[in-house]
């Protein structure tokens, strides 16, 4: 399992430093809509604690690396499952909704673009539980737009 995951970390890591090497087209308009979309809607379902649409926002497999360790969700229907379970401790924390900051797309390929993202963790009465950096990395699949990995800096 180690092993299979340091291939998985290591292929990710190549594919990221290649894209940046060959992705310097600039954003089109249409694009950025897009991706903006897909974002506002991951956030918007989120933040509703509606599974099934935050889900919808993503390509799979899909990846995702925080506090050192590489997770990955192999199906929609697992998604919906872990989100659920999610969903269900995260207003024992005090959270009660996320906004972005910041989301600015700092690579473009022709199918893929990385954004650089800041978002906000909120308790129910506005007050902040952390800011957290971020970076998505979107695809268009099938002619779709959805998040295949996200590496952020959580506590």
């Amino acid at each position: 399992m180690k092993r299979t995951m340091k291939r998985i970390v290591s292929a990710l890591l190549l594919v990221v430093l290649c894209s940046a090497a060959t992705a310097q087209q600039p954003v089109s308009a249409a694009v950025e809509q897009e991706v903006m979309a897909v974002l506002d809607e991951f956030i918007r379902s989120f933040s509703a604690k509606d599974a099934s649409a935050h889900i919808a926002t993503y390509h799979f497999p899909h990846y995702r690396l925080a506090k050192g360790v590489m997770s990955v969700t192999q199906t929609a229907r697992q998604g919906i499952e872990d989100h659920q379970k999610l969903f269900a401790i995260l207003p024992s924390t005090g959270w009660d909704r996320s906004i972005w900051l910041q989301r600015n797309i700092a690579l473009v390929g022709e199918n893929k673009v990385h954004v650089d993202t800041r978002f906000r963790r909120l308790r129910a009465d506005g007050s902040e539980i952390g800011s957290y950096d971020s970076l998505y990395i979107l695809q268009k699949e099938k002619g779709r737009w959805g998040i295949k990995m996200r590496s952020s800096f959580l506590p």
